[in-house]
């Protein structure tokens, strides 16, 4: 499995890349949403692990990019707000699920399926 971690906190995108380094052939990294479109073309991961709050381009502004170009693409939101204007806003954008960072856990069970 191939993956994609969007984080803009270094330490947080090294303790989610921890979690789930065992599960993945390939993890590629950025820590910002405007990246996150061109990583995904060149590396077309099984899953994105994106942040919401991000300097330059949020999560929700690259998720929807990223749903726009490739309509199959799993994004689950990795953050802080336990908030339903994010939680409703993650869903219109095309999110596959959405994960609060105090449980981290949880992308592993959504990894494996």
């Amino acid at each position: 499995m191939n993956l994609l971690i969007v984080e803009d906190n270094a330490k947080m995108r090294r303790m989610i890349k921890s979690i789930v380094a065992d599960l993945a052939d390939e993890i590629a990294e950025c820590d910002d949403g405007g990246e996150a479109l061109s990583l995904y073309s060149q590396y077309n991961p099984d899953f994105v692990l994106m942040d919401i709050q991000m300097k330059n381009t949020n999560g929700i502004a690259a998720t929807r990019q990223i749903i726009a170009s490739f309509a199959d693409a799993k994004i689950i939101i990795v953050t802080n707000h336990d908030d339903v204007y994010f939680r409703e806003s993650a869903q219109e954008a095309g999110a596959f699920d959405y994960v609060l960072k105090e449980n981290l856990l949880d992308v592993r069970r959504i990894l494996q399926g």
